[in-house]
């Protein structure tokens, strides 16, 4: 088969999470870099596309001219998806032109800044049928999908109690960057700082691990650094339908931290606990029993943790690794477009626009019960 085109929308030469979505992106050599507007400036963005690589001709200076500029094209030379890596507040007028013009779309998380627009997109989806992929790279890697099918099989029981933490240090203290000052301006960011940087990323993964329904938060959001717009820090109570309950903590002000998100979940008969700065191992606890450290390329492994694990057991692999594994999850879907042929089972295992419209449901209702003096604020999400 051909190679599936794709296009970027941000993630110049740079940035960091550009430089991490091409590289995953071309993991498995199904896809190629072949156009974008990389920058906010036409300069910048025809400057960054030529020194990434990319022809004159497909090095646009604005992604409405690569939209206008791909549709010129004959359909079978123009982008197959577009990958959305700007800040926040560009997520959905990209995503949205985009898809409403046939093109599959990979959009970083959150993916907009509201329910209402987080609705349209879903709508744009179900009308057009493309693709739609929302980077919640965790869920990638080999471990957490372990993790997941231990839920699933009921290996742990009924789930009672979920702790999940991401601690990071970076904006302990007042920082001027390019990434700082996006991520706590309320105009690009959104109306969550911490929250709904990696407080998000932290709610997918509950939610794909344990497949639990939020139905209340309890949140305390707090900004420490003086003169910061958003929250910093946030600790939240969940509830949860069915009657487990969970504790979130986001937080970017925990000095020393790096990366540092931990899953713990504990049923009726057992629990798990796995960490993304160690992420190939995933630590299971039967109650009454030795601890036991289940690591990925093992014959031991459910089918979906050994589907993600590209190398024999050992061998190190993680953060691009888990990144490609949505990739190649949307590229199997949008070849199953192009070929009306079902992709083989489980290879569609990656968060989708769904997910990113309960990611920004969750976001928004964290910060009403942060403002709120309820003690308990209704947070169930439904498919619109």
């Amino acid at each position: 088969m051909k190679k599936l085109k794709m296009g970027m929308v941000g993630g110049g030469k740079d940035a960091f999470i550009g430089a991490v979505h091409r590289m995953a992106a071309a993991l498995d050599g199904q896809i190629d870099f072949v156009a974008g507007a990389l920058s906010s400036t036409p300069e910048k963005a025809k400057a960054s596309g030529l020194e990434l690589g990319l022809t004159e001709r497909r090095a646009y200076g604005s992604w409405e001219a690569m939209l206008e500029g791909e549709l010129a094209l004959p359909e079978d030379e123009r982008i197959d998806f577009v990958t959305i890596v700007t800040p926040n507040h560009m997520h959905f007028p990209v995503a949205h032109a985009f898809a409403e013009a046939g093109f599959h779309v990979v959009c970083d998380k959150p993916l907009v800044h509201t329910s209402e627009q987080a609705d349209r997109l879903i709508e744009v989806v179900e009308r057009t049928g493309v693709v739609f992929a929302v980077t919640y790279n965790y869920s990638g890697y080999p471990m957490v999908k372990e993790a997941r099918h231990l839920v699933q099989s009921g290996a742990l029981g009924a789930v009672r109690k979920v702790i999940v933490e991401y601690n990071q240090g970076w904006l302990a203290s007042e920082v001027s960057n390019k990434q700082a000052d996006w991520r706590t301006d309320p105009a690009r960011s959104g109306v969550a700082g911490a929250i709904g940087d990696i407080g998000s990323h932290a709610e997918q993964l509950v939610h794909y691990v344990t497949g639990l329904e939020l139905t209340h938060i309890c949140a305390d959001l707090t900004t420490f650094v003086p003169g910061r717009r958003l929250d910093d820090d946030g600790n939240l109570l969940l509830r949860f339908e069915g009657g487990a309950k969970g504790v979130l903590i986001a937080s970017q002000i925990s000095a020393g931290e790096e990366n540092g998100l931990r899953l713990r979940v504990y049923g009726e008969k057992g629990g798990l606990e796995w960490h993304q700065e160690t992420p190939m191992a995933l630590f299971v606890k039967p109650n009454g029993e030795p601890m036991q450290v289940r690591r990925p390329g093992n014959p031991y492994l459910s089918e979906g943790a050994q589907r993600a694990a590209r190398l024999p057991a050992g061998h190190p692999e993680a953060f691009v690794e888990a990144f490609a594994n949505v990739y190649r999850g949307a590229a199997a879907a949008m070849r199953a477009r192009q070929t009306g042929q079902a992709p083989a089972n489980g290879a569609l295992d990656f968060p989708t626009v769904y997910d990113g419209a309960r990611g920004v449901h969750f976001i928004e209702k964290t910060v009403e019960s942060a403002r709120s003096d309820a003690k308990w604020t209704p947070a169930r999400w439904t498919k619109p």
